[in-house]
């Protein structure tokens, strides 16, 4: 299944290989972005989908339902489907001869249901079987031959050929160039495991898309458009979605950690940060998943049931006007404020009282940690007197209601006293 299908492909396209599977330190930069990328969203549409598992099974029957014909052997591969009819059900059956190769009948049957037969299951042997089973060996090699195949190229070369239009704007040596025809080299060496990730979601996303469109296909024409319409306006507010959820929040979470923990602590003075969009965006997704996760284990506030409501939504029913009102704005004008408050002290206020340019430097890089710390002490101490109050409270109101309760308080008494004062 590997070497074969290596040597058929130098044989037919001989400047598709090699693969590039050397991570290189000047390309350490995308190779991180894509990493993360690969674990946070394309390794989870995967994996979370059960539509896959479908499709390779119904492609597994269609291959038997082809080789069973060609070859007489549906009785074998598949099973006899005549032996189940009600026809025959009420005819006494005759106690089936045990072939020492029965088993192998009933394993290759396993292999199209999905619970394994027990026992023996009987099959009709027509003539010629061990020519016939010769024959299917062969077309099995041949079968897995041509899906190593597809599955070494398809995916990669549709890869390579998203990476090629993707980075663009990252360094040159991780830059993608296409070259004359259908051939692309890769100049930076970028990982094949990215490639072949990326092509097969784009593969499994094109799957999905004719799956979709098979499905609505005996509705008839004026359902169709009815979908179509209504699932363009369902893609529109996704795609809206996603850019202020996936793009512009993760891009500030990024550069937001980038400015408070990053450059104080690797860039000396002397030197000059450079700020790479591309890893802070792809830093800004882990770190966006890591924060939703916190908000859904802490408190209830407005953040956390804005999020339940989005996820509860799904895509079917996605109310874009909620997702920017309650959910985006308020954490883009959080991360905006964050990051524009520092920077305009930085460079606007702090130089109306200082000259020293190397103080103004070190105002500069240290203003985002020191508001981040000043900021943090703030909100525990305000946290801590919250606490304090409620707990006073909490403790007065214990002593008070005992005391008027079990001590000195009597609301019948009290009432039967202002009953007989007022007559």
């Amino acid at each position: 299944m590997l070497w074969v299908p290596v040597q058929v492909l130098k044989a037919i396209w001989p400047a598709f290989l090699p693969y590039a599977v050397a991570v290189h330190a000047d390309a350490q930069i995308n190779e991180l972005s894509l990493e993360l990328l690969l674990l946070q969203v394309i390794l989870p549409a995967l994996l979370e989908q059960s539509h896959t598992r479908i499709w390779l099974k119904a492609l597994m029957r269609t291959w038997c339902r082809a080789v069973s014909w060609l070859l007489d052997l549906r009785s074998y591969l598949l099973g006899d489907e005549d032996l189940n009819n009600a026809d025959n059900a009420e005819a006494p059956q005759p106690a089936p001869v045990i072939d020492p190769a029965a088993g192998l009948g009933a394993a290759h049957q396993a292999l199209i249901h999905r619970d394994d037969p027990i026992g023996y299951q009987p099959y009709v042997k027509p003539r010629f079987f061990v020519f016939r089973m010769i024959g299917l060996l062969i077309l099995v090699a041949i079968s897995l031959v041509l899906a190593s195949l597809v599955a070494l190229t398809v995916p990669v070369w549709l890869g390579r050929h998203g990476m090629s239009l993707w980075l663009v704007g990252g360094p040159p040596n991780a830059a993608v160039s296409a070259k004359s025809g259908a051939n692309v080299k890769v100049q930076g060496r970028v990982h094949e495991l990215y490639t072949a990730a990326c092509g097969m979601y784009l593969c499994w996303l094109g799957a999905r898309a004719l799956a979709l469109l098979a499905s609505w296909l005996p509705q008839g024409r004026a359902a169709i458009i009815a979908k179509i319409k209504q699932w363009l306006s369902v893609g529109a507010a996704c795609l809206i979605s996603a850019v202020l959820l996936l793009g512009v929040i993760p891009m500030l979470f990024g550069l937001l950690l980038e400015f408070v923990v990053v450059m104080p602590l690797r860039v000396p003075l002397e030197q000059t940060p450079n700020v790479f969009l591309w890893q802070d965006w792809a830093l800004g997704v882990l770190y966006t998943k890591i924060a939703c996760a916190v908000t859904m284990m802490g408190p209830d506030w407005s953040l956390r049931r804005a999020i339940e409501k989005a996820y509860r939504d799904g895509i079917r029913e996605i109310d874009i006007f909620f997702i920017i009102r309650d959910l985006a704005a308020p954490v883009i004008t959080s991360f905006g404020l964050a990051l524009a408050v520092p920077y305009v002290a930085a460079h606007s206020i702090a130089p109306l009282f200082i000259t020293n340019k190397h103080t103004l430097t070190l105002i500069t890089r240290k203003i985002y940690p020191f508001l981040l710390l000043i900021c943090s002490v703030a909100g525990i101490v305000v946290f801590q007197i919250k606490q304090f109050k409620k707990l006073y409270e909490h403790i007065k109101n214990d002593k008070y209601l005992v005391g008027q309760r079990l001590v000195n308080y009597d609301h019948r008494r009290h009432r039967n006293q202002a009953l007989t004062s007022s007559n």
